[in-house]
C-alpha cells in the first residue's frame, strides 16, 4: 500500500514539470506584489487552511535565509472574527469579509481549495476581484468554481485530496523560494 501511495505522488509531482511556467508566472506575481509594498492573503478550509497557514509563516518568518519579515496573512487564524462572520453573517462569508476588510490593489490573494468548490473561498475571490486584486486559485484537477473566477488557476492534475495536498505544498515552497531570491 505505501507503494501505491508513492506512486502516485511520484506520478503526480513528475506530472508539475508540465506546470513549471504557470507556477513560476504566480511565484512572480507574488514576488512582485510584495516589491511594491503588497501583501499576500491565503485562504482555504481544512487541510488547505494548514497550508495557508504554513506558507504565510514561510513568508512572514523565514524560508531558508535571513531576510525581512513579507507580508502575507493567512485569513484563516483569526477565531473571533471567523466564529463572529460565522454566526452574525454565513459561514460562507469568512474569508470575503476580511477580504473587503484587509485587500487593496497591489495585493494578491490567494484561495486553496483541493476540490476547487469551496464555496466561502470562491465569494472571497470573488470580493477581491471587485476591488481589483489579483487573484490566484490553487486546485485539484477539477478546478471549479475557484478555477473560473480566479485570474490564474494552478489546477494540481489530481482528484485524490491528500496527492493534491501535497503537490500545493510543493508549489508553496517554489513560491517562497522563488520570493527569496528577490530579498
Amino acid at each position: 500500500m505505501f507503494k501505491s501511495v508513492l506512486d502516485e505522488h511520484i506520478e503526480i509531482v513528475t506530472a508539475l514539470r508540465n506546470m513549471e511556467s504557470e507556477v513560476t508566472e504566480a511565484a512572480q506575481k507574488i514576488g512582485d506584489s510584495l516589491q511594491h509594498g503588497g501583501k499576500l492573503l491565503l485562504m482555504g478550509n481544512g487541510g488547505s487552511a494548514a497550508d495557508a497557514q504554513h506558507i504565510a509563516a514561510e513568508l512572514v518568518v523565514r524560508y531558508q535565509k535571513a531576510r525581512r519579515a513579507l507580508p502575507a496573512i493567512a485569513l484563516t487564524t483569526d477565531s473571533s472574527i471567523l466564529t463572529a462572520t460565522g454566526n452574525d453573517f454565513d459561514f460562507n462569508q469568512i474569508f470575503s469579509r476580511q477580504i473587503e476588510a484587509l485587500a487593496r490593489p497591489g495585493d494578491v490573494v490567494v484561495g486553496i481549495s483541493t476540490s476547487g468548490e469551496s464555496v466561502n473561498v470562491i465569494k472571497a475571490l470573488r470580493a477581491a476581484k471587485e476591488q481589483g486584486v489579483a487573484t490566484i486559485g490553487l486546485t485539484g484537477e477539477i478546478g471549479g468554481g475557484v478555477g473560473e473566477i480566479s485570474d490564474q488557476t494552478i489546477s494540481v492534475p489530481s482528484t485524490i485530496t491528500a496527492r493534491v495536498q501535497e503537490a500545493h505544498i510543493l508549489i508553496a515552497h517554489f513560491w517562497c523560494e522563488k520570493i527569496e531570491e528577490q530579498w
